[in-house]
């Protein structure tokens, strides 16, 4: 059985798809990541999509979409919903309904850099680096075997990593 993990956003268009990827890429069938927001932009970030396409990964899987995709009659089990907006930046997270573990990964939006296309590339390297990180410390653990009230402790700690917002 796979670990499901639900990476939210209000907007689903850039740390939350980045998210998603990288949980995909390095969870290896341990963890499958969907991604999803509670005010969908509609649309990927333009900076997401070409971090995505650099990392060599198929940019065509991934669209913004509204959190009720995972709620509904024949949603998969969400064990773990992870928010990744930035509370510092007065940004409201959104709150998955039901009972799977829950963490707090805030990061800055990449999405609110102005300025070049290198500029906001660099801003997304830096947002896919802090997930990368956060990622791999979540899968470092034996998160199949752990009991609840520890794994929410690793994961609360995961979320004050550097780059916590």
């Amino acid at each position: 059985m796979t670990f499901n993990v639900l990476v939210l956003c209000t907007g689903n268009s850039a740390r939350s798809i980045l998210g998603e990827a990288i949980f995909n890429r390095l969870g290896e069938g341990r963890t499958t990541a969907f991604s999803a927001g509670s005010k969908p932009k509609g649309v990927p970030h333009p900076g997401a999509l070409r971090l995505l396409a650099r990392q060599g990964i198929d940019t065509t899987l991934f669209r913004s979409k509204s959190w009720t995709e995972f709620t509904g009659d024949g949603a998969p089990e969400i064990h773990l919903a992870i928010t990744v907006c930035g509370n510092a930046a007065g940004e409201a997270c959104p709150i998955f309904p039901g009972t799977p573990l829950r963490a707090h990964w805030g990061l800055p939006d990449p999405a609110d850099v102005e300025g070049s296309d290198a500029d906001i590339d660099a801003a997304f390297e830096q947002t896919w680096r802090w997930l990368t990180m956060r990622t791999q410390a979540f899968l470092a653990l034996p998160f199949e075997t752990m009991d609840r009230a520890e794994l929410q402790q690793h994961l609360q700690a995961i979320g004050q990593m550097e780059g916590a917002a």
